[in-house]
């Protein structure tokens, strides 16, 4: 059989892009509804947030800071940035992972039960891993450790095998290197 159209010819595979994880920093009024809003653009678009954080942090410009972990191709990451730039309460987007190195860290409050020699090497853990004794008994502990994510989750594997009861989370807080701000 003859191909119909000899014009078109098999070039290979397209092109695909891989989908990245992204920091994204957004500054937005402190005002009611304002998360929901930013909230709803990644939900009524099927774009995933792996970590979310937000809090004011200039309290006289009521202004607060979003952080947003998510993942897309770059086209997509492009798309999400200009339509937060398009809402009104937000005042800017700044995307931290093309901006160089950013710094990362995550709480966690982990709950470990255990009696005899599971006990101390917890204790043993902690101590390597820097993490904080904040509350203990005869059955368990709750240690706080704080670092970048791969950190807490290598913390919490650990831990899983000498009795882990429960994890809290923050999420992901992150700011860029150097002397300029967002």
């Amino acid at each position: 059989m003859t191909n119909p159209n000899p014009q078109t010819h098999y070039s290979g595979p397209a092109r695909i892009e891989a989908a990245e994880s992204r920091t994204l920093s957004v500054l937005v009024d402190n005002e009611p509804g304002v998360l929901a809003r930013v909230i709803g653009l990644f939900s009524g678009r099927g774009y995933n947030i792996d970590s979310l954080t937000v809090t004011e942090t200039e309290h006289e410009k009521h202004l607060s800071r979003i952080t947003v972990i998510t993942r897309g191709t770059p086209a997509v990451i492009e798309q999400i940035k200009h339509q937060l730039e398009r809402m009104v309460p937000v005042h800017r987007v700044v995307d931290l992972t093309i901006q160089g190195e950013c710094l990362e860290r995550e709480l966690a409050l982990i709950k470990v039960a255990g009696k005899g020699e599971k006990r101390i090497e917890a204790l043993r853990l902690a101590e390597i891993y820097h993490a904080a004794v904040i509350d203990a008994s005869t059955e368990h502990f709750v240690f706080e450790f704080t670092g970048p994510t791969m950190e807490v989750e290598r913390f919490i594997r650990i831990m899983t095998e000498l009795g882990l009861v429960e994890v809290s989370r923050t999420g992901i807080a992150a700011i860029a290197r150097g002397p300029k701000g967002l």
